[in-house]
């Protein structure tokens, strides 16, 4: 019927125009999935392109780089290089991230400082090349303490000609001469050799960036270098840019699968929206048969009116996801709780493939949500559905498909993870999730019995009873929107709860303290903020102060492309268990071999490097004499503050096998009548008599550190929260959606019963009585999917996404009022459309024909 298909759109624009809020829940679920994806997209993408900006403008291109690790390059290392006939320019560069001192005596902030070659830079990286003032002349960049500075620190620095910066542990003042063009985070340029001076660096380089002659290849250029220094290696261009892309990774993939995972539960809803349209719309359907519409024409106009959904949700998906991303940007600076691309806000990048691709994602879940009904009204009969004997109540599926499903959702979750992803993990949600919903008319049967058990005495639990029975199939249709929605609201709250949980349970295992202080923040910059030489003793001495305790941390080189392992050494005593939160037992210390240090590794390094208790390993640092440094892995411990390893040494070991004395971490344990306040006054005077900046010195008391940990927590998983309260908005305009429908397809039962003598109120407990079986049946699946769910995410998503374990905790109360707020949704629905079809006359009702 090719000409009559116009028509048939008419009839399409009837259904939607006699149940808009209906068709309206189904789109804005399908459209908020699609917003979520694009916006997490287009968030990172834009962070990850800003910060890519920021290192090419940072380091220039250079065809090569040799990085010096944590012991550095000699001085005569880029004149050996450009002395090779590959190399056409050799620049060497100092790179230290310190703290600056504002002059309005605010927080300090992170600043990068580089020493290059002014007379070089220009051939790898010209957005470094100095730019004097006006006031300088042209050899100002040579002049030591001086500093030129980029628009990002130009800003904090505001009219402050000086900067400030706390070089181990003492402010040193420059003097700033001018500004660089290099974008990106705050960034202090200056000579190579006024930067080894300053820092105490002389005859050390942190990296020389190589410009190649034409033809020349970096494998030449290896070749002729010879053997490297110790700890040094080889980079290219990119490989800080690719490194952060990676550290991001994970965290970007399981976003963007959670988003993702919300457009799925939009699919469900308009699986059951456009089945319970289809079953109220059978005699139209039925009358379109007997006129000539064949099957494949009834399949297309369900599947018509699903890809028309989709489309419209698409369109409206795509802005709200880039207004979302726009928002993002602007207010959480395109970090999203990940602490990788840090406070920068970047600039939104939109990008028209991405957003062809979440258009084209909302239609596609739209046209598998009206997979099935399309399927259903091509199978109508149409001469039997017309005389009312083809009705929907068909026999319910079987229920090992969904039993099926299920054990594949078992056997996804159980394998290891793919490109160090959990993509399998993802794949076992979206199985439970379909498999569960499958086997709701089998658990709807479980929970009201067989047809032949003992009926009901009273006439409107017998009729409740039976019709939820008899209607058993249809409550797949009903409920599935309901289901995924609660499941995942469920799955995410558990799994917060879990992760809070074990992160509060951590802290109080790693703060024993009363007070923690350090130079500054955390970060890069915080292991060369050191306080002086024995400030520990001189604390553990200061009025209140009972006892205190210095540590070290610094991070270690563990090869290209891969993220910074931290070394902390820290007093362990003699029971390391005690100090740590070990995972498993640890070994005993007289297994490592003579000459070995004993150690302990957090969760990370298993993952990520194949590090084992019992292992035998050489760290990528040398000791005092130059040599590599062997050590003996004796356990695993916990440590969510690091998530890409971290090596825990006893500080006595450390000093005596590096010579390093110094420490960036002070611990105090305090008197019980002693006040904080006092005690952090009273070093700060004793930091200022040693030599040292009281205002950069950072004191929180454990109390505090654990609140600012907590709401750090809460801010990673800020979107987190928001895909939770998104999927409870779904679910319950499912239940208003999939309920209204149901009851108002039955308004020709509802007048025959008012035939037979039931009044308004009795049917309105019945239609209630009847969703509260249904809604039971939904509750208890969407639970213990939720729960199933909650599981893979805790011990299997999360370890092999971040590398670290916890306990699943199962909250009642949140979990509790998330059923609560479904089940008073579903039964105040379906009385609230009840109440409107039995209003309706009954003997109209009963005249209907369709």
């Amino acid at each position: 019927m090719p000409t009559e298909r116009p028509r048939l759109w008419r009839l399409s624009w009837a259904e939607w125009r006699a149940h808009p809020w209906r068709q309206l829940a189904a789109l804005l679920s399908v459209a908020l999935g699609v917003a979520l994806a694009l916006a997490v997209h287009l968030i990172n993408e834009s962070a990850l392109a800003e910060f890519s900006a920021a290192v090419r403008s940072a380091n220039g291109e250079p065809d090569l780089r040799l990085l010096g690790g944590a012991s550095g390059l000699p001085d005569d290392s880029a004149a050996r290089l450009a002395a090779l006939a590959p190399v056409r320019a050799a620049h060497p560069r100092i790179e230290r991230s310190l703290l600056m001192l504002p002059a309005d005596g605010s927080r300090p902030r992170t600043v990068d400082l580089l020493g290059i070659d002014a007379l070089s830079v220009a051939a790898v990286a010209p957005g470094l090349l100095p730019r004097p003032n006006d006031t300088q002349d042209r050899l100002a960049m040579l002049r030591p303490g001086q500093v030129f500075v980029n628009p990002a620190l130009l800003k904090l620095l505001g009219s402050a000609g000086e900067l400030r910066l706390l070089v181990s542990g003492r402010a040193q003042a420059f003097a700033v001469a001018g500004t660089v063009a290099a974008g990106g985070a705050p960034l202090a340029v200056m000579d190579v050799a006024a930067a080894q001076a300053a820092l105490g660096l002389d005859g050390t380089l942190s990296a020389v960036d190589l410009r190649l002659a034409p033809g020349a290849t970096a494998a030449a250029v290896r070749q002729a270098y010879g053997p490297l220094p110790a700890g040094a290696r080889w980079a290219a261009a990119d490989d800080e840019a690719q490194q952060v892309s990676n550290l991001s990774r994970a965290y970007r993939v399981n976003l963007t699968v959670l988003a993702l995972v919300a457009l799925v539960v939009g699919g469900f809803l308009v699986f059951s929206v456009v089945s319970l349209a289809v079953a109220q719309r059978t005699p139209a359907l039925a009358l379109l048969g007997v006129l000539g519409l064949d099957a494949a024409g009834r399949r297309r106009l369900v599947w018509g009116e699903c890809a028309l959904l989709g489309a419209l949700a698409g369109l409206l998906g795509v802005a709200l996801g880039t207004g979302l991303a726009a928002a993002a940007l602007h207010w959480l600076a395109g970090d999203l709780g990940s602490g990788v691309f840090g406070a920068s806000a970047p600039t939104l990048r939109w990008s028209p493939a991405a957003a062809a691709v979440a258009w084209a994602a909302g239609v596609v879940a739209a046209l598998a949500g009206g997979a099935w009904p399309a399927a259903r009204a091509a199978r109508l009969a149409p001469a039997q559905a017309l005389k009312g004997l083809g009705g929907w109540d068909e026999a319910p599926p079987p229920w090992w498909p969904g039993a099926a499903l299920l054990a594949v959702a078992g056997g996804l979750a159980l394998l290891p993870p793919w490109g160090e992803l959990p993509l399998a993990a993802y794949a076992s949600v979206a199985c439970a999730l379909v498999g569960g919903i499958a086997l709701l008319p089998a658990l709807v049967r479980g929970l009201l019995g067989q047809r032949g058990a003992r009926p009901a005495r009273h006439a409107l639990w017998l009729l409740g009873l039976q019709r939820a029975r008899h209607a058993r199939a249809t409550a797949t249709a009903a409920l599935a929107g309901i289901v995924a929605s609660l499941a995942l609201c469920v799955a995410l709250t558990v799994m917060v709860a879990s992760f809070r949980g074990s992160v509060g349970s951590w802290l109080d295992a790693v703060l024993p303290a009363d007070m923690y202080l350090r130079l500054g923040g955390g970060g890069a910059a915080s292991a060369e903020a050191l306080w002086p030489p024995g400030f520990d003793t001189q604390a553990a001495a200061l009025p209140g102060v009972t006892r205190a305790v210095g540590a070290r941390s610094r991070g270690m080189d563990w090869g290209a492309g891969l993220p910074a392992v931290w070394l902390l050494a820290r007093p362990l005593g003699e029971r390391p268990e005690q100090a740590l939160p070990l995972v498993g037992l640890a070994l005993p210390a007289e297994l490592a071999a003579p000459g070995e240090v004993p150690v302990f590794v957090s969760e990370a390094l298993p993952a990520l490097h194949g590090v084992q208790p019992g292992q035998h390993l050489t760290l990528p640092m040398r000791d005092a004499q130059g040599q590599p440094i062997r050590v003996f892995v004796r356990g695993v411990w916990r440590d969510f503050a690091r998530q890409f390893g971290s090596v825990v040494m006893e500080r006595a070991d450390y000093q005596r096998l590096t010579g390093d004395s110094r420490i960036n971490e002070l611990s105090l344990w305090l008197a019980p009548e002693a006040a904080p306040a006092a005690v952090e006054a009273a070093l700060k005077d004793a930091l200022r008599r040693a030599g040292g900046e009281p205002a950069a010195v950072s004191a929180v008391t454990v109390a505090q550190l654990k609140a600012i940990s907590l709401q750090i927590f809460d801010r990673s998983f800020a979107v987190t929260r928001y895909l939770q309260g998104v999927a409870i908005a779904i679910g319950l305009a499912g239940v208003a959606a999939s309920l209204s429908a149901q009851v108002l397809a039955r308004r020709r039962e509802f007048g025959l019963l008012a035939h037979l003598g039931l009044t308004r109120a009795q049917v309105l407990r019945l239609v209630v009585l009847e969703m509260a079986g249904w809604l039971g049946a939904g509750l208890l699946m969407g639970l213990g999917l939720g729960v199933a769910i909650s599981a893979v995410l805790v011990f299997v998503v999360n370890p092999q996404s971040f590398h670290w374990t916890m306990d699943l905790v199962l909250p009642p109360g949140p979990v509790a009022a998330l059923l609560g707020a479904v089940a008073l949704a579903g039964l105040g629905t379906s009385a609230w459309v009840a109440r409107r079809a039995v209003n309706a006359d009954a003997v109209r009702a009963v005249r209907e024909d369709w």
